[in-house]
């Protein structure tokens, strides 16, 4: 009953109410995209690196996985070694280069150079297949959507590439055909940049002598029951010319990359949060002015204050709840238009995110949301239960 009665108070001045919804709804929005932003990088970074499992990374000592074009030798020797530790339950190597497609399909094209990761197919962790097979066999390759269209390719074609390219010489120091036999999307690179995968032992032969069991980075799984810090320490300790890095260290160091962010997000979400409850309070406050004469023969005639202060405390909150409803809803679409914006910036892996959708998130913007409406109508409805009965009414007769 007291619900219908705020909601019937909130509906005598539609347009005043609908433009306080409105309001409510944008701060909502706001609240929400920037809850999601604050914790949406940290959280689609550490999917990303888990995206298989692996929870170490190895590269050339000194150096971040593919920070550089420094490679580690003996490769197999460093395979060997990381399978002996009972912790580690799988090992995935992989080379970094280039390589250039000299008959690209598409009429009258240059040649099309793309990333080529050398990987063991059995145990990668840089792409996940869409189409076709994997390259199981050394004349094998898979390659993501934006080579398809480069090169004007489909699953099932053949293609000539080379690698190792001399500019003094301007000649190729290797050559091979290789069939596409499937597509891909690979986690870590670029979504507008051509890459293909294909065997290690293939890309090491094409690359000839700098390619030589040399690997540009490892990936290691460690089992679920070790302690995977233990284990990156005796990596380090065991093999003194690689760094080894955890995702928990990566994590670390994200954060603090990440810091500016999160106090940006914080900043616009505690100012879109007062700006809501602003817009509430400023509202119901005036409607209550406009009914003093209203509440005050409501008091005489016996309506008690706790039920006075009870209707004009849910006038805020109705506005606070249809608001944020709405706001919910239009965060959602804002953040995905805004995802999509962010997600073009140059050096960034196809597959992050800067805003992720959690549940909890909507909860706490919904929450503290409605504990500002709440708020908001304190003031108002105070005001309201304190106004002194015999006075306002005589005023209001007189007036």
């Amino acid at each position: 009953m007291r619900l219908l009665l705020a909601w019937a108070a909130l509906v005598r001045s539609r347009t005043r109410t609908t433009l306080a919804v409105a309001g409510v709804a944008v701060a909502a929005a706001l609240l929400l995209d920037m809850v999601m932003l604050a914790g949406g990088m940290r959280d689609s970074f550490r999917d990303l690196l888990l995206v298989r499992g692996y929870q170490l990374r190895l590269s050339p000592k000194g150096t971040l996985p593919f920070d550089s074009e420094a490679t580690v030798d003996s490769a197999s020797a460093v395979v060997a070694a990381l399978r002996a530790d009972p912790r580690v339950t799988a090992v995935s190597p992989v080379l970094g280069g280039q390589l250039a497609v000299l008959d690209p399909r598409r009429a009258g094209g240059p040649p099309v150079t793309a990333i080529a990761l050398g990987v063991l197919p059995s145990v990668q962790g840089d792409y996940e297949r869409r189409a076709g097979r994997d390259p199981t066999r050394p004349d094998q390759f898979v390659a993501n959507e934006a080579f398809l269209r480069a090169v004007g390719a489909r699953v099932g074609d053949t293609v000539e590439v080379a690698a190792g390219y001399d500019p003094q010489l301007r000649q190729y120091a290797a050559r091979r055909r290789l069939a596409l036999v499937g597509s891909a999307r690979f986690f870590y690179t670029v979504a507008d940049r051509p890459v293909v995968a294909l065997p290690l032992a293939t890309l090491q032969t094409m690359r000839g002598a700098e390619g030589a069991d040399r690997v540009s980075a490892f990936m290691a799984r460690v089992a679920d029951d070790a302690d995977v810090e233990a284990v990156r320490a005796d990596v380090e300790r065991r093999i003194p010319r690689v760094s080894a890095i955890s995702t928990a260290t990566a994590l670390a160091q994200v954060e603090q990359r990440l810091s500016y962010f999160r106090q940006l997000a914080f900043i616009l979400g505690a100012i879109s949060l007062g700006v809501g409850f602003l817009l509430v309070s400023t509202l119901v406050t005036v409607s209550v002015n406009e009914r003093v004469g209203e509440i005050a023969v409501l008091r005489a005639v016996g309506v008690s204050r706790a039920h006075v202060v009870e209707q004009v405390v849910l006038e805020g909150l109705a506005l606070t709840v249809v608001g944020t409803l709405l706001g919910l809803a239009l965060g959602l679409v804002t953040a995905r238009y805004l995802n999509t914006i962010l997600s073009d910036f140059p050096g960034l892996p196809a597959s992050f995110s800067f805003f992720v959708f959690r549940a909890r998130d909507a909860w706490s913007a919904l929450g503290l949301l409605v504990l500002s409406g709440v708020l908001a109508g304190v003031f108002p409805s105070w005001r309201a239960a304190s106004l002194p009965v015999a006075t306002t009414l005589r005023e209001e007769a007189v007036g």
